[in-house]
């Protein structure tokens, strides 16, 4: 069925740090020509940090869209054609202050598929090492561990909404609890 649909043109709108806005005109199967928006992503990682005592290390930070604090795993855009392990890795470290050379990739998830390419390659961290924040000039995080249990109670409450953060929690449940 993907055949019937035909992208017509794609015309830049916008140009940000991790993403570009575009607008596409589209001719669909019954003929008709529309014009839909897509949000082209320049793709993140995502890390669950796991403590030997099998506490998950979380981050509490304000995200601007929702105008709160959230609870998330720790996660971050790509710094160019940089691989995700690496990224993750990077991210572990930066948010948390924990390093770790044993990640695994958990779960791929594609964000909102609707209107955005975004894929966020999720890894889990096991034997962390504590290290020193290294946090960005706009990033004011506090790290909380938690326990699966306690995160998916948060979830099933309403206080845990992040899509990437309840992928990789119930991911990591299924296949390591």
């Amino acid at each position: 069925m993907a055949e019937e649909f035909k992208r017509l043109g794609r015309k830049l709108v916008y140009r940000g740090s991790i993403i570009d806005y575009y607008r596409d005109t589209v001719q669909v199967p019954n003929g008709n020509v529309v014009e839909w928006d897509f949000i082209g992503h320049h793709g993140a990682a995502a890390v669950v940090p796991v403590r030997d005592d099998g506490k998950i290390l979380m981050v509490r930070q304000w995200r601007n869209a929702l105008d709160r604090y959230t609870l998330e795993i720790p996660a971050g855009g790509l710094n160019g054609d940089e691989p995700t392990r690496d990224a993750a890795a990077r991210e572990l470290q930066e948010e948390t202050g924990y390093v770790s050379e044993d990640l695994s990739l958990l779960i791929t998830i594609r964000t909102t598929v609707a209107f955005c390419d975004e894929k966020i390659d999720i890894y889990v961290a096991q034997k962390l090492k504590p290290g020193h924040q290294h946090l960005d000039e706009d990033e004011c995080i506090d790290v909380e561990a938690f326990s699966v249990e306690e995160l998916c109670a948060m979830i099933y409450s309403g206080q845990i909404e992040d899509s990437k953060t309840i992928a990789a929690i119930m991911s990591y449940k299924n296949r390591y609890c």
